[in-house]
């Protein structure tokens, strides 16, 4: 059962209420981390994959989310086998796709950059630009369906761990007008620093492509450093790990300093940092300190299956750790469609057809 299902009787006016109505965007969500329990369970009797804890959905479910809740970024990165186990093929990927623009716009997102790693899904002989046309085929196909409500692009994932990132950095460059907006490197942080990547940054660099690098999350601020300074990151995944160049009376550091100034965006993903030991607890979570010394901080939710949880919930989080009101989530969803790999007509677009007049629509029944 998702969020939005539980908020439809909630009274107009309630917090829970004007989150769902909300115009919402997500930087940062990962393909692989959200597809629906069901369909797992449906595309592995379809592709013989015999390896899931439990084939009911609900129990599945659960299962994740349990299994996220570990503390280690390492032990969440493992869920992952059984979600990709299921996409490798077009058919298979381009229903997922879909499946995630509707689910997205369900929960009230207007705009979404969802990533993932294409030599992940390569297992059952698709080539890389196949994987590619099938996500983007079906990304827009789930735009349709949704009768225009949202508005998703790709990112493309190389892999920390993996010598592929020149080959998806250039894979990104070849699809860059079809769907593809730009190249991102994740998984496991330590002892896999983003410069090892370098020669796919710099072919990024020289073709005009967007780049966003997970840093900051395991590793602390020396990780943003790499990525912003050596690498070329004009957003960071995470990031939170900033705070080490925060004094405690919020004096910024040379490189907190930079990162505010220059208005690189942190891809903030509260639930997901609690689970991978990021963070404490969402009320000792820094993302209220950072906010509120003047950082570009924008909400996501990382991997919505994973870690059990929708942009809805994440907004749910910060009114109870926080208090937040309305005016609080305007300003992330604007930050975030400032800083999304789109060109800026579109951005304006979408701020100041959407985002603003639904935000000013709330203004009279959320307090």
């Amino acid at each position: 059962m998702h969020l939005s299902d539980n908020l439809a009787a909630d009274a107009p006016g309630t917090p829970a209420e004007w989150i769902r109505r909300a115009p919402k965007a997500v930087l940062h969500d990962h393909l692989d981390g959200g597809l629906r329990p069901a369909t797992i369970v449906e595309l592995a009797r379809a592709c013989g994959y015999t390896a899931l804890p439990t084939e009911d959905p609900a129990e599945l479910a659960l299962w994740f989310r349990d299994a996220a809740d570990s503390g280690s970024l390492e032990r969440y990165l493992e869920t992952f086998a059984h979600t990709c186990a299921v996409m490798q093929t077009r058919e298979a990927l381009h229903r997922i796709a879909a499946e995630c623009a509707e689910d997205l716009a369900a929960d009230g997102v207007v705009y979404a950059e969802v990533r993932y790693a294409p030599e992940q899904h390569l297992e059952g002989g698709l080539t890389l630009d196949e994987v590619v046309d099938a996500v983007n085929e079906g990304l827009r196909e789930g735009e349709r369906r949704t009768g225009g409500r949202i508005t998703v692009r790709a990112l493309l994932t190389g892999m920390r761990h993996t010598r592929r990132s020149l080959e998806i950095a250039e894979l990104t460059v070849a699809h860059r007008d079809r769907g593809v907006a730009g190249f991102d490197i994740a998984g496991g942080e330590i002892g896999n620093p983003p410069a090892e990547h370098l020669t796919a940054f710099q072919h990024l660099k020289r073709a005009n492509c967007h780049i966003t690098i997970h840093a900051g999350e395991a590793v602390g601020a020396e990780s943003v450093h790499e990525a912003v300074q050596v690498c070329g990151a004009e957003r960071i995944g995470h990031g939170v790990r900033i705070t080490d160049d925060i004094a405690a009376d919020g004096t910024l550091g040379h490189l907190a300093a930079y990162v505010r100034d220059n208005r690189i965006a942190l891809e903030v993903c509260p639930t997901s940092n609690l689970q991978t030991g990021a963070a404490l607890s969402y009320e000792k979570h820094p993302i209220d300190e950072l906010r509120r010394l003047g950082f570009t901080v924008t909400l996501n939710t990382d991997n919505r299956l994973v870690s059990g949880t929708t942009m809805s919930e994440e907004f749910q989080h910060m009114v109870d750790a926080f208090g937040y009101g309305p005016e609080v989530f305007e300003e992330f969803t604007v930050a975030a469609v400032e800083a999304a790999f789109l060109p800026l007509p579109q951005r304006r677009r979408i701020i100041e057809e959407i985002v603003r007049p639904g935000y000013a629509a709330l203004s009279s029944t959320s307090r």
